[in-house]
């Protein structure tokens, strides 16, 4: 008579274990899951957000190391809240800001000025004040798109824009590195912001996805956080940009 041998499971360990993940934007959307799924893995987090109510309300759910309420192109508050950091940090992630969609002729400027301001002007001002807060190693990972690719009327800045990050992320992966910069880039991601966008059109969208991307669902923030911690985790990416848009850019007129 024999007996079987019983094998345990393996016991994985957190992959960011004893790290610290500071997310701009953190209050919502891929931001917080992107800090809950790093909570998982065993980090701590920091979060930022404009909305103190709703900061509050996530950072109570994921048991932040601290919160801290302002708005991200507010220089002089973002130069204060590197400097009160801890050092040092492991990983920055910044997801604030929407894009700006308007016809030539109904170009709201200054609206313009904020967007460029939140989409290539932020990434700058962060990474000057994080580059002596994060290990080396660690990573800036910033938030692009790919729905502008395809340009049309009302797109014109959102494609610009879209065609500059890639250049702006290589360049500081250069000068930041051994810090570690990269971008993700989504196509459409069903989230808060995205149902303020759309307003009653948002499950017609979802019904045009789901029968038209390859993957035959809606991308989620799960789908993109997923994907931040991969890229904090794996220390041979930097100066890329990672498309995560379930084959949009595949399919005959979207965008």
């Amino acid at each position: 008579m024999t007996s079987a041998t019983v094998v345990s499971p393996t016991q994985r360990e957190p992959t960011l274990l004893g790290q610290t993940v500071v997310v701009i934007g953190g209050s919502a959307g891929i931001g917080l899951e992107t800090a809950r799924q790093a909570r998982a893995e065993g980090a701590d987090v920091v979060l930022t957000a404009r909305a103190p109510d709703r900061l509050e309300h996530a950072a109570r759910e994921l048991g932040a190391l601290s919160s801290v309420a302002f708005d991200a192109t507010d220089t002089a508050r973002l130069e204060q809240f590197f400097q009160n950091l801890p050092t040092p940090i492991d990983h920055v992630m910044v997801t604030a800001g929407s894009p700006y969609y308007a016809p030539l002729a109904e170009v709201d400027f200054e609206q313009a000025r904020r967007s460029l301001d939140g989409h290539l002007l932020l990434p700058l001002h962060i990474a000057r004040n994080a580059a002596d807060k994060v290990r080396p190693g660690g990573t800036l990972l910033f938030m692009g798109g790919t729905g502008a690719r395809r340009t049309a009327v009302g797109l014109a800045l959102a494609s610009a824009v879209t065609a500059a990050l890639p250049a702006l992320i290589a360049g500081l992966a250069l000068e930041l590195a051994p810090v570690r910069v990269n971008l993700i880039a989504p196509g459409f991601v069903d989230t808060p912001l995205s149902a303020s966008l759309l307003g009653d059109q948002l499950e017609a969208r979802r019904a045009q996805l789901r029968a038209t991307l390859p993957i035959r669902r809606v991308v989620g923030p799960a789908d993109i956080a997923a994907l931040a911690v991969h890229v904090m985790v794996n220390t041979a990416l930097t100066g890329a940009t990672y498309d995560v848009d379930g084959g949009q850019q595949l399919v005959a007129g979207q965008a």
